[in-house]
């Protein structure tokens, strides 16, 4: 079986150079990977193996780093990913949003990812999530909240309320 995802033209380039990161997948998977222009091809046998390794492409895509990605492998994690142009029409109104879902030094971030146990990551026009389906929803909701212009507070309350176990 063969699958392809396309890439963004940077983390082609990336990907070309971090060939121990191609590697690696290949390793983790049991696939054949090879970056074609702006695609990554995944050849491999198990056809559920193959979705998994395109979401941890589609992971890589959006700005997580590999060890976050790669969790993805495991049928227990998903990605979610949250589109801001949905919240914000304009570029200044989603520059806004997605300070508001980073919080001053990161903290709104880090703390809807520690609660949730979670891998958040805010890149171009999307925040996407990486987790178990329980703490992701949880997650992704908390998200939504700020998105939808809630206050910090609310949502850590919201979060305190729901935090699932790990």
């Amino acid at each position: 079986m063969r699958e392809t995802v396309v890439l963004t033209e940077e983390r082609a380039k990336m990907l070309r150079r971090k060939k121990e990161w191609i590697e690696r997948i290949e390793k983790l998977s049991n696939c054949k990977i090879s970056i074609e222009d702006q695609e990554a091809v995944i050849e491999g046998e198990d056809p559920l193996i193959i979705l998994r390794v395109k979401e941890v492409f589609r992971a890589l895509n959006r700005g997580f780093d590999l060890d976050s990605a790669l969790y993805l492998l495991d049928e227990n994690y998903f990605l979610e990913i949250i589109d801001v142009k949905e919240y914000g029409k304009t570029r200044e109104r989603q520059l806004q949003l997605k300070g508001r879902v980073i919080g001053r030094k990161g903290s709104i971030k880090k703390m809807i990812e520690e609660k949730t146990n979670t891998k958040i990551c805010i890149h171009g026009k999307t925040i996407s999530i990486i987790g178990r389906w329980e703490n992701l929803q949880v997650a992704k909701r908390a998200i939504e909240m700020l998105l939808e212009g809630k206050m910090h507070s609310s949502v850590q309350r919201f979060l305190e309320k729901n935090i699932v176990g790990y």
